[in-house]
């Protein structure tokens, strides 16, 4: 069969994100655009399924054939790759094949350093949407019921909820801790590795620690981990699929996403972590039940209020 049969035949059966992992053509590209596909205008929406139906086709036909494929204006295809954050068509199809830099090392992997402000919104933004999509799909829901079953049985054992992060983990479990607090879910969360080895060390049976790591080898969170898992006390861990942390907590919640762990000023990871805390901390207290924690958020609420200006 023809490249332009082949197109032609696959675009009316949407994305096909499966066949492409190993196509040789840049996989987060590809999730960047399915994840896309909606905040486009219809007409480019036949644009992006085309690229994800046949991407070898799209990197390898003319204007003309594309627009046509797609049942679209020339322009329309180049609007397409606009809209996406590309300089036009030839760009597109250079990143696309991996041949073009994807990335500002240490800064966000999809963005170039002459990108306009209107380019780095647009990556960004569709990156988040990218890991959002990807794990609303893959996530491990028995994984999750199981976090929350022992956070909850903590809870009503009136036992210790410990959560654990450094550097900018730590920033997501002291979010993870106001959430906690705010629900009414005693928590504690310390961000000195010395700290949370102490209190690994009096944890018992009964108690839940929760770890967060974006790479999952900080060797100082493994051994809080494991300190913990050892006297007895439940360990949730929130890393990277395969890593030693993952091995080393009784519960994974898997945060896989294809930032690099060396990234400087990490975002898709830190919004992924946080998307996955509101997910397991909304599920604790609709589990405890919301009459049972209603009278002290509804006292927590009454003195907020006494601190704003009316």
């Amino acid at each position: 069969m023809c490249i332009r049969a082949h197109a032609a035949d696959r675009l009316g059966q949407g994305p096909l994100l499966s066949d492409l992992s190993h196509s040789g053509f840049e996989p987060t590209m590809l999730t960047r655009i399915n994840a896309a596909l909606t905040s486009l205008s219809p007409a480019e929406q036949r644009v992006g399924r085309l690229v994800l139906a046949d991407p070898l086709a799209f990197s390898r036909l003319p204007v003309a054939e594309l627009a046509a494929l797609a049942q679209v204006s020339q322009p329309t295809v180049v609007r397409f790759c606009r809209s996406l954050g590309y300089e036009g068509l030839k760009d597109f199809k250079s990143r696309l094949t991996g041949g073009g830099h994807e990335g500002v090392p240490f800064v966000h992997r999809s963005v170039d350093a002459d990108d306009t402000v209107n380019d780095i919104l647009v990556k960004v933004i569709d990156d988040t949407m990218a890991a959002a999509s990807s794990y609303r799909s893959h996530a491990n829901r028995s994984n999750i019921e199981t976090a929350v079953t022992a956070l909850v049985d903590t809870y009503r054992s009136g036992r210790r909820i410990e959560i654990f992060g450094l550097g900018n983990s730590s920033i997501v479990a002291q979010d993870a801790q106001h959430k906690f607090f705010r629900l009414g879910i005693p928590a504690t969360t310390y961000g000195d590795s010395h700290m949370q080895l102490m209190s690994a060390s009096v944890m018992r049976t009964g108690d839940c620690a929760v770890v967060i790591s974006n790479s999952g080898r900080t060797r100082d969170l493994i051994a809080t981990c494991e300190l913990a898992r050892r006297n007895g006390a439940s360990t949730v861990v929130i890393t990277a699929s395969g890593s030693p942390l993952a091995l080393a907590g009784q519960i994974h919640l898997a945060a896989d996403h294809p930032e690099g762990f060396e990234r400087y000023c990490p975002m898709v990871s830190r919004l992924l972590h946080l998307m996955i805390v509101d997910i397991v901390a909304t599920s604790v207290a609709l589990r405890i039940g919301i009459e049972q924690l209603r009278p002290g958020l509804r006292q927590m609420q009454s003195c907020m209020l006494e601190k704003r200006v009316c």
